[in-house]
């Protein structure tokens, strides 16, 4: 049995297809099968039942492919351990960026992280929090920023920033509430993002009831929000970060809020217990700090970073 064995089974579990797994692990796929059925052979029993048409682990596959991720896992520490010892950024660094952050952090991180950090090899992936904790408690990611406030056994949460929501208004909203006050809006159209519970959660926060208002939409993404906003009246929340997209004309269409409807979202950095990569955590952490306002970023993270 080798690691390289352990990799192949933990594809195919990865994908329940030998096909992806296959270009996954850039072998053919008879290769994968023959090399599947040999490691079947030598601990003699089945790891996958496997038909034309789905493949799944056993009972005892399964406990087969949880050792397996463990191994792997703990291999990859030592190459790990030997690079933080000589003080090295390198090697490759896997991240996922939760779907309503990822417009406004990964085109200046991509672009900065990859000047700052030439010898670290990158791959950025989006996914949902429930996706990232389990890539990361596999170790399929060595990190994932994500909305605080995510629980998951071994899994740690390091706040990094914090973003305030601005109200966006539609001009004929604006006509009839020239001065702002939250409590006005009931009987406007609320328009939300779909499946962003930060941007639900914070709308809710200042409206007067789930209830209050006409109808509310839900939309795929903030410029959709904002479109709807313009043409069919209304108001949405959006992000601190989605400012600078805005055009001159909608600018003038955003309102603070102020008081107790303070509405802000919460975004930290999560990684395994075990992480050791001291260094390129850090380096994530230093890109963030040179982009993000410096109001946002938590204090003691862009001053001191991370300690492991």
């Amino acid at each position: 049995m080798t690691l390289q064995q352990l990799r192949y089974i933990i594809a195919i579990d990865r994908h329940r297809n030998f096909a992806k797994a296959a270009e996954e692990l850039n072998i053919t796929q008879p290769t994968l099968s023959y090399l599947l059925q040999k490691l079947e052979t030598e601990l003699d029993v089945r790891i996958f039942d496997r038909s034309n048409k789905s493949v799944s682990p056993t009972s005892i596959g399964r406990i087969i492919l949880r050792q397996a991720e463990k191994t792997v896992n703990e291999s990859k520490r030592i190459t790990e351990l030997v690079a933080e010892e000589k003080g090295l950024i390198s090697g490759n660094l896997s991240l996922s960026v939760g779907p309503s952050i990822a417009p406004y952090i990964l085109p200046k991180f991509i672009s900065r992280y990859t000047q700052m950090f030439p010898l670290v090899k990158p791959s950025i992936m989006e996914m949902k929090a429930e996706t990232m904790l389990e890539a990361l408690r596999i170790g399929q990611l060595d990190a994932g920023i994500a909305l605080s406030g995510h629980r998951h056994n071994n899994i740690m949460e390091i706040p990094l920033y914090t973003e305030s929501f601005y109200l966006y208004v539609s001009e004929c909203c604006l006509q009839k509430l020239p001065e702002f006050n939250p409590d006005n809006l009931e009987h406007e159209q609320m328009w939300i993002m779909k499946e962003s519970q930060c941007l639900r959660d914070s709308a809710f926060s200042f409206c007067k009831a789930r209830a209050a208002g006409k109808r509310i939409y839900e939309a795929g993404s903030i410029e959709t929000l904002i479109r709807i906003v313009d043409e069919n009246g209304g108001f949405t929340i959006i992000p601190e970060m989605h400012l600078p997209l805005l055009t001159e004309k909608q600018r003038k269409n955003v309102r603070r809020i102020e008081g107790d409807y303070l509405s802000q979202r919460h975004i930290s950095i999560y990684i395994r217990e075990d992480f050791i990569r001291e260094r390129v955590l850090n380096s994530v952490i230093d890109t963030l700090a040179d982009f993000i306002p410096k109001n946002m970023m938590y204090e003691h993270i862009s001053k001191h970073g991370v300690r492991l």
